[in-house]
């Protein structure tokens, strides 16, 4: 059993590496997995719960994408009480239905500035079924298998992941609903990022994020891997090519 185990996590380690190495990421690769227990191996996530807000919401970071740019650096689990604060994430992600969440200030504040549309937004891709724990962490580190991986990515990356897998979806706003279309469609997805995701997880303005299921990563990364040495040699002939236009002094 623990050779087993052993393998499972070298597989992980080594797949969270080749595709790091592939698309030459500067942030490494976070894997999102959720179950109805939390796992006895993987401590809580323990900063201190926020006051209330007015309309009592509650977390300890301000939405579920902040746990993206904390799982860098670390691996830990949390519970739905932990996603209180941002009614979008835990409706997307599977915490709370929409009407659980559609009189709270946060949603009134979207609706009212325009950001959505108030009959669309109960459409958004959402997780279907309630997870008592949500456990993130580096790939490189993941002690079982994830739901979903998470990418930060630039524009030359995005370009490689969709010649790698031409069925990638590219959505916009919620960010997070990719992490829904990932688990519960099984599909992997971009998202060019949202304003209320940017401004809590201080994401740089050429960063994007990819969604992709633990179950396919496999298979994707074999596919990354292909797509990028057809570009590197791509991109050497276009490089000797320029050559003959240098300008002569």
């Amino acid at each position: 059993m623990e050779n087993a185990t052993n393998e499972l996590l070298t597989g992980w380690k080594t797949l969270a590496n080749e595709l790091a190495h592939s698309l030459h990421l500067s942030v490494p690769p976070v894997s999102i997995t959720f179950s109805d227990e939390s796992p006895d191996s993987v401590p809580a996530f323990d900063e201190p719960m926020s006051s209330p807000s007015d309309d009592g919401r509650a977390g300890r970071v301000p939405a579920s994408c902040v746990f993206w740019v904390k799982a860098i650096a670390a691996t830990f689990t949390t519970s739905p009480k932990d996603h209180g604060n941002c009614s979008v994430g835990r409706y997307t992600h599977g915490l709370a239905s929409f009407a659980e969440v559609a009189d709270n200030a946060d949603i009134a504040a979207l609706l009212e500035s325009g950001w959505v549309d108030g009959t669309d937004v109960g459409k958004i891709p959402a997780i279907s079924k309630r997870a008592n724990a949500i456990s993130y962490g580096p790939l490189t580190d993941a002690r079982f298998a994830p739901d979903v991986v998470l990418l930060r990515v630039n524009g030359r990356q995005l370009m490689v992941l969709s010649d790698a897998v031409p069925e990638l979806r590219i959505e916009g706003k919620p960010q997070c609903h990719i992490v829904a279309l990932a688990k519960e469609y099984n599909q992997v997805a971009a998202s060019v990022g949202c304003a209320l995701s940017r401004a809590r997880t201080g994401m740089g303005p050429d960063e994007m994020t990819v969604a992709i299921p633990g179950s396919r990563l496999a298979s994707v990364v074999q596919a990354v891997r292909q797509t990028a040495a057809v570009d590197t040699v791509v991109a050497k002939y276009a490089a000797d090519d320029a050559k003959r236009f240098k300008v002569r002094q």
